[in-house]
């Protein structure tokens, strides 16, 4: 029983530890967003978006074109 308590909380820890893995953070979303669409960015925030954590990052691209991205932040 007490190896089945071990394996549980194995799991737990595992499935923890790889979601935070995954896990964008606010910086790289950012250079992300600038080197994909080659844009200089001009506000970059966290914000909550249908119960979700989303990056919402605005930019303006090369051709003067402002543009919002919302990227997920889990």
């Amino acid at each position: 029983m007490a190896w089945l308590s071990k394996l549980i909380l194995t799991l737990t820890l595992t499935s923890v530890l790889t979601v935070s893995a995954w896990a964008v953070s606010l910086q790289e979303a950012a250079e992300r967003v600038a080197r994909q669409y080659d844009a200089r960015v001009v506000s970059a925030q966290t914000i909550e978006r249908n119960g979700r954590r989303v990056h919402k990052i605005r930019f303006v691209t090369r051709e003067r074109v402002a543009r919002t991205v919302y990227i997920p932040a889990d």
